[in-house]
C-alpha cells in the first residue's frame, strides 16, 4: 500500500515540476518528493505490508 502511494506522490510531484505550477513553500515538487521517499522507504522496510511476519 505504501508503494502506491509513494508512486502517487512522486507523479504529483513531476506533474508540479513538469507543469512549472506555483505552490507555496509547503506544496512545493521538492517536498512532496520527499513524502514519496519517506513512504518508498517504509514500504521496502516492510511497514505497512499486508502480510504479517511471523518467528
Amino acid at each position: 500500500m505504501l508503494g502506491m502511494i509513494a508512486a502517487v506522490l512522486f507523479f504529483i510531484a513531476f506533474l508540479i515540476n513538469a507543469a512549472d505550477i506555483s505552490t507555496n513553500q509547503t506544496f512545493s515538487s521538492v517536498n512532496v518528493m520527499l513524502l514519496g521517499l519517506t513512504a518508498l522507504a517504509l514500504h521496502v522496510a516492510g511497514i505497512g505490508s499486508a502480510w504479517p511476519r511471523r518467528r
